[in-house]
């Protein structure tokens, strides 16, 4: 598997983050570090604590990371989640937190099937 076709599955944008970061490598690099990142037990853990200032906080960490990794369909989730956590407990957050926790879901499976390409 190839890091665009990786992008492909995921749902990401392999054109838009070749053009911000310049290099297939540091792509690979960032791509791969993401698997490492704790956002999304963070968030989980604050929502079941019904920590939402804490919550809102994982959500925009992830929707950063996302926008800095063209991760296109766990951002748009995402940055639906981080507005509905804003002000608190918005409308939808459970629902709204499923969907993120599945796009994310989809994503590590994904970069983890680049990596397991690697070798």
């Amino acid at each position: 598997m190839t890091l665009k076709e990786c992008y492909e599955s995921i749902g990401a944008n392999y054109e838009e983050v070749i053009g911000r970061l310049r290099s297939e490598r540091l792509v690979q690099k960032f791509t791969l570090k993401f698997l490492d990142d704790k956002s999304l037990e963070l968030l989980k853990k604050s929502l079941e604590e019904e920590n939402y200032e804490e919550a809102f906080r994982a959500a925009h960490t992830i929707k950063g990371i996302c926008q800095n990794l063209s991760f296109d369909k766990l951002l748009a989730s995402d940055m639906v989640l981080t507005e509905a956590l804003r002000d608190g407990k918005g409308p939808d957050v459970d629902r709204l937190a499923e969907q993120v926790f599945a796009d994310y879901e989809q994503t590590v499976s994904g970069i983890r099937a680049f990596q397991e390409s690697l070798g």
